[in-house]
């Protein structure tokens, strides 16, 4: 049962801070599911369909305020949820450390990003074949990659977003949208090829739920999330040296 309030509590925790910084927090609840006794392959499904849930709860007042773009969501969705599940069967035949050692790599690139990366506003590419065809692909591989790992995909797909020019809060909000769909995906892919555990799902569901309904009204009240970003940046970097502390030993 302790195992059980922990992951709730971590998962509240780690919910809120990362629906402030505009990500799904599947990314690390798996590392910390791991350390908590969970296996592998139930933490990132678990993760996936908590993700899914979190970014449905987030989506609603970020589409009352307008700032999801649709034209630009649904070419990145629609691929991004069909590669999802290949994914998920591809990573079900994979060794373990080699997945985990894939999930130290992303969480390094996503630790560093949060951190160092300089979000600009420029002009979006009016040239809708390209953005479509770059959304398809980013969404290709964001898709596979989240069913992969179990987390989503989203953190891809924001970067893009922002790279291509779009505001970073209606880049968050979009992906958010986007989100929904790959992580259900990529969580339908998996749990039909393992058991789960029903009773970690409900108290981290009910924790998703309240963590982000907080950390969405948090974000449009307009706190600053630089410090946030920070926090979770260099969170993200000492679960990574962790995990590889424990995969050289």
């Amino acid at each position: 049962m302790m195992t059980y309030i922990i992951a709730g509590i971590t998962t509240f925790v780690f919910t809120v801070l990362l629906t402030i910084a505009g990500h799904g927090a599947a990314f690390i609840l798996v590392p910390i599911f791991l350390y908590l006794g969970i296996p592998l392959y139930t933490a990132m499904s678990i993760s996936l369909l908590l993700n899914a849930i979190s970014m449905s709860l987030a989506s609603i007042p970020y589409a009352k305020e307008k700032l999801i773009v649709w034209k630009s969501a649904i070419p990145i969705l629609i691929t991004a949820t069909l590669l999802a599940p290949l994914g998920a069967v591809t990573a079900k035949y994979m060794p373990e450390n080699i997945l985990k050692w894939l999930f130290v790599g992303f969480l390094i690139f996503a630790g560093f990003m949060t951190l160092f990366y300089k979000f600009k506003e420029r002009p979006v590419d009016s040239n809708t074949k390209k953005a479509v065809v770059f959304g398809s692909g980013v969404g290709a591989f964001s898709g596979y990659l989240g069913g992969l790992l179990g987390i989503g995909g989203g953190n891809f797909i924001v970067l893009f977003l922002v790279w291509v020019g779009f505001n970073p809060k209606k880049a968050s909000a979009t992906t958010a949208f986007i989100v929904i769909f790959s992580s259900l995906s990529g969580f339908l892919g998996r749990v039909t090829m393992q058991s789960m555990d029903f009773t970690l799902l409900f108290w981290c569901a009910l924790a998703t739920i309240a963590g982000t309904i907080l950390g969405a009204w948090l974000m449009l009240k307009k706190l600053s999330s630089k410090n946030v970003k920070r926090i979770i940046g260099i969170t993200i970097l000492l679960i990574a040296f962790k995990m590889i502390w424990d995969l050289l030993k």
